[in-house]
C-alpha cells in the first residue's frame, strides 16, 4: 500500500523570525506573477469546480517551522473529491505533497515534529486508519487497525500514544437488520438513523506496538473531541451522561486519566450548538471551550468562549461582552492571552483576550475572511479568502498577512471575475441591513441589469467577502451567476450572524417575515440605484436560502424565476422527518400545542396559489437536513396550479453535495433556468 511520500523534507529545527515587511492580503491577491492581460482572461464556468484546489485544515509543526494541510481537488475520472496532505515552510518558499493515491485527511504533527500522521482508507472501501509518515524519508506506516470508523484522534504529549474517537457503525451484514429507534434525536444527515452504534468512544493506541485499548466503553454515551493535558496525565473530552441528555441540549466536559478502567470526572456543562473546541492552558490548570445558548436558540448560533478550572470546574465567561460568534480559540505560549476569530458584519477578524484584565483587542484590519488558524512556537497561520481569491494559507505577522501557499494562483490568473462590493441599506421597518452586491465582469455604469437575489443558508452564517470553491458555497455561486451577465445580491438578513444576538434572535419562531422584508428591501435598494432591472428579477438559494425563496415568492410576485434548493414550505411535514427535533420542540413547540404557529410558518405551502413565479426545485434523495420531500411538495403544488416548475433529484446526495458531476450539473441548471426566464422569457 503505497502512500506516496514524494521527497525528503528536513527544514531545520526552527525557522528564523521573518523580518520582511508584512503584506496585506489585498496586495497579495493583486500581485500575481505573470497575470494575463484582460483580453486573455475568460469568465468563470461551472466546469471550474474541477479546477479549484481547496486548501483546508492547517496544522502547525511544534517548532513553527512548517505547516501541514489538506488540498482537495474534484477528480473527473473517479467523479469524487480526492484529498492529499501537503507540507509548506513557514517562510513560504516551498510547498510539497506528502501523499498521493487514496485520499488522506486530518494531518497532525507528532509532538517531536518528526512525523506527520493522517487518516486514509487504503483500499478506498476499507475503514480509514491512522498512518504515520517519517519526514526524514521512507514510506508511511499504518498505525491503527480498528474495525470501526475513526472520527478523530489526538497525540499524547510524549508521542507514545494516540487517543481515537471510534464509532462502531452498523457493520457489514449479508441481510440487513431492522433499525430499532428509541432515542429523542434519531436522525442526522449523512449518519442517517441514529442508534447506539452511532456513538463515538475513546480508544488508546500504543504508537510503537499498534495495540488498541478501550478507554470509554459505555454504549449509551457519545464521546468526542478528546484533547490531552500538557503533562499527558489526563484527557479532556465531550460527552453527556445526564438521563435527559438528548432533550436538554447540553454537552458535558469530562476529564479522564489515560488508562483502561479509568473513571471520568465531570468538569462542566454547556450548550454547544456548534462543534465544540477544547483547548488546555499551557500550565494545565484551565480548559477553554465554546459556549452556546439554550435549545430554543439553537438555530441562531452565537457561541462565545469560556474557561473552566480543572481543579474545581468553576467557569469564567471570556467573550460575552463582544456579542459576536467566536471560534478557534488558542492560548499564547505563556498562557497570558487567548486569540480567536470573530465573526462581524459580513467579515471576520483576529482578536486577542488578555486574561489578567479581560481586555479584548482587535489584532488586524482588512477585508480578508479568516476561516481557520493554527498556532505554534509564536507563529500563527490562518486560512483566509477574499472576494477574488479562494482560501490559501497565510502567515499572520505584525497585523498583516503574508502568503504561504499559492495553489490557485495559476487558475485565478486566467479568470475574469465580477466585482464584489459591500452594501448597507435600511429594511422596510428601518433596520440597518448589510450585504454584498456582485457586478458582472465588464459592468457598465448607468445600465440596468437582470438581477438575482441569491440567499445564504442558515439562518446563522453570513455572506462575506470570500470565494469558497466548495459545492455548498454561495460565494462561488454568486460569482458564477455574475459571469453570466447578472447583478447578484447577497443579503445578511435578520437571523444571520455577525450582528449580535438581538439581530439573530429577532426571527425566533417567526420565520419568513423579517427576513423576507430585508430581502425585498435589498431588491428595492438595487432598483433605486439604477442597477437592477425591475422587470428581470430572479431569486434562489440552498437550504434556508431555498426556504426563504419559497417564503419570498409567496409574498411578492415580481420575480420572474426562482430556484429553491433543499428547501421546504410545509414546515409541519418536516416534524420528525428531518434532524431538527430539539429545535422544533424548544423554539416552536409541538404541532398539537402550537398548531396556529406551525400553520403560519407553513404559509408558502398553504398559500401556494399566491405563487406565479416559475420555480426549479432541487435536492438530494438522502438529505436528512432538509429532506427532498420539502421540494417535492412544492413541486406538486405548483404543477397542480399550472405554474411552470421542475424537480431535479440527485441520487445518493446528502444536504451538501460531494459528487463533482452533480455539483457541476446543478450549477449548469442554475444558469439555464435563469437564462430561460430572465434572458429569453417565454
Amino acid at each position: 500500500m503505497r502512500v506516496g511520500f514524494r521527497v525528503q523534507v528536513d527544514w531545520g529545527v526552527r525557522a528564523r523570525s521573518c523580518r520582511t515587511r508584512s503584506l496585506w492580503l489585498a496586495a497579495a491577491a493583486i500581485a500575481l506573477c505573470g497575470r494575463a492581460t484582460p483580453a486573455d482572461l475568460r469568465p468563470l464556468t461551472a466546469d471550474d469546480y474541477y479546477n479549484f484546489l481547496d486548501v483546508t485544515d492547517p496544522q502547525m509543526a511544534p517548532d513553527g517551522a512548517s505547516v501541514a494541510y489538506v488540498v482537495t481537488k474534484n477528480d473527473r475520472a473517479s467523479d469524487s473529491a480526492r484529498s492529499a496532505v501537503w507540507i509548506a515552510r513557514w517562510d513560504g518558499h516551498e510547498q510539497r505533497a506528502l501523499t498521493e493515491g487514496e485520499s488522506a485527511t486530518d494531518p497532525k504533527f507528532s509532538p517531536d515534529g518528526r512525523y506527520v500522521s493522517f487518516l486514509s482508507a487504503r483500499p478506498a472501501d476499507a475503514p480509514a486508519q491512522v498512518w504515520l509518515l517519517d519526514l526524514r524519508g521512507g514510506e508511511a506506516r499504518q498505525v491503527t487497525h480498528t474495525a470501526g470508523s475513526i472520527d478523530g484522534y489526538s497525540w499524547s504529549p510524549d508521542g507514545k500514544q494516540i487517543v481515537l474517537v471510534v464509532k462502531s457503525g452498523p457493520g457489514a451484514q449479508k441481510t440487513p437488520s431492522p433499525i430499532v429507534i428509541d432515542g429523542y434525536q434519531f436522525k442526522a444527515d449523512i449518519e442517517g438513523y441514529l442508534t447506539e452504534a452511532s456513538h463515538g468512544h475513546l480508544d488508546l493506541v500504543d504508537v510503537a506496538a499498534g495495540t488498541e485499548t478501550p478507554l470509554t466503553t459505555e454504549a449509551k454515551f457519545n464521546d468526542a473531541e478528546p484533547v490531552w493535558a500538557p503533562d499527558g496525565k489526563s484527557i479532556a473530552y465531550v460527552s453527556n451522561h445526564s438521563p435527559d441528555a438528548e432533550r436538554s441540549g447540553e454537552e458535558e466536559i469530562y476529564v479522564i486519566e489515560p488508562h483502561s478502567g479509568a473513571i471520568p470526572r465531570r468538569l462542566a456543562a454547556t450548550y454547544s450548538p456548534n462543534s465544540q473546541q477544547l483547548v488546555w492552558s499551557p500550565d494545565g490548570r484551565f480548559i477553554c471551550f465554546r459556549r452556546g445558548r439554550e435549545p430554543r436558540y439553537v438555530a441562531y448560533i452565537s457561541d462565545s468562549l469560556a474557561m473552566a478550572s480543572v481543579r474545581d470546574g468553576s467557569v469564567r465567561p471570556l467573550t460575552d461582552s463582544l456579542d459576536r460568534q467566536v471560534f478557534h480559540g488558542s492560548f499564547s505560549d505563556d498562557g497570558s492571552t487567548i486569540d480567536f476569530i470573530v465573526e462581524d458584519r459580513g467579515g471576520t477578524y483576529l482578536a486577542e483576550l488578555t486574561l489578567a484584565t479581560g481586555k479584548i483587542e482587535r489584532l488586524a484590519a482588512g477585508t480578508a475572511t479568516l476561516l481557520d488558524k493554527s498556532v505554534a512556537a509564536g507563529h500563527v497561520v490562518v486560512r483566509a479568502s477574499t472576494a477574488d481569491r479562494p482560501p490559501e494559507l497565510y502567515a499572520f505577522e505584525a497585523g498583516g498577512l503574508r502568503p504561504i501557499t499559492r495553489h490557485n494562483d495559476a487558475l485565478m490568473a486566467g479568470l475574469r471575475l465580477g466585482t464584489v462590493q459591500d452594501i448597507e441599506f435600511k429594511s422596510r421597518d428601518g433596520t440597518q441591513i448589510q450585504g454584498q452586491l456582485v457586478k458582472p465582469p465588464g459592468y457598465e455604469t448607468g445600465r440596468r441589469y437582470p438581477t438575482i437575489l441569491w440567499i445564504h443558508g442558515g439562518p446563522e452564517g453570513q455572506d462575506r467577502q470570500e470565494l469558497i470553491p466548495e459545492g455548498y458555497s454561495p460565494s462561488l455561486e454568486r460569482l458564477l451567476l455574475a459571469a453570466q451577465g447578472y447583478v447578484v445580491l447577497a443579503v445578511n438578513y435578520r437571523g444571520s450572524s455577525g450582528r449580535g444576538r438581538r439581530f439573530q434572535e429577532s426571527i425566533l419562531a417567526d420565520w419568513g417575515h423579517k427576513e423576507v422584508a430585508d430581502l425585498l428591501a435589498a431588491v428595492d435598494y438595487a432598483v433605486g440605484l439604477g442597477i437592477a432591472d425591475p422587470d428581470k428579477l430572479g431569486i434562489g438559494g440552498w437550504s434556508y436560502g431555498g426556504i426563504l425563496t419559497d417564503y419570498t415568492i409567496a409574498t411578492d410576485a415580481r420575480f420572474k424565476a426562482a430556484i429553491s434548493g433543499a428547501g421546504s414550505a410545509d414546515q409541519i411535514a418536516m416534524y420528525g422527518h428531518d434532524e431538527y427535533a430539539l429545535q422544533y420542540n424548544a423554539e416552536i413547540g409541538p404541532p398539537w400545542k402550537a398548531t396556529a404557529r406551525w400553520l403560519q410558518l407553513s404559509y408558502p405551502f398553504f398559500h401556494a396559489d399566491r405563487i406565479h413565479t416559475p420555480t426549479l426545485f432541487m435536492g438530494g434523495d438522502k438529505d436528512f437536513n432538509v429532506p427532498i420531500a420539502g421540494g417535492e411538495q412544492m413541486y406538486l403544488a405548483l404543477r397542480t396550479l399550472g405554474v411552470p416548475t421542475e424537480l431535479v433529484v440527485y441520487p445518493g446526495e446528502y444536504h451538501v453535495f460531494t459528487r463533482p458531476s452533480f455539483i457541476t450539473d446543478r450549477a449548469d441548471r442554475y444558469i439555464a433556468w435563469f437564462a430561460k426566464y430572465l434572458k429569453n422569457p417565454p
